[in-house]
């Protein structure tokens, strides 16, 4: 597991059913490569968020594969449909096999 991973989410507190949101996430992540080597000079082991999903009450809203040439502490901004109250779930998948974790709730007004 990498060290110093944080994500974070923006989901609005609440919505209309059927009004359509922005969601906003970023995790702070080294992205490490897998060519760097450290002071003693052993290779930095392969750490790269290489998948990230959110589902709505179990409904799976985006699913996104992410290539080697991401950046460092990835951003994704979209838009998602609230149909009723419910939980947004967050899920980002590093190569080392940790995965990260948010959930946000959401009330409709």
């Amino acid at each position: 597991m990498a060290k110093g991973v944080k994500p974070r989410v923006k989901v609005p507190k609440s919505a209309s059913a059927g009004e359509t949101i922005t969601l906003k996430t970023l995790i702070s992540h080294k992205m490490e490569s897998g060519q760097r080597k450290d002071s003693d000079g052993n290779v930095i082991p392969r750490s790269i968020i290489n998948r990230f999903t959110c589902d709505f009450d179990g409904q799976n809203v985006i699913d996104v594969t992410m290539e080697p040439a991401i950046s460092t502490n990835p951003y994704f901004q979209f838009e998602a449909v609230v149909p009723s109250a419910g939980e947004f779930k967050f899920t980002w998948y590093d190569d080392d096999g940790s995965v990260y974790e948010k959930s946000k709730k959401i009330a409709v007004a």
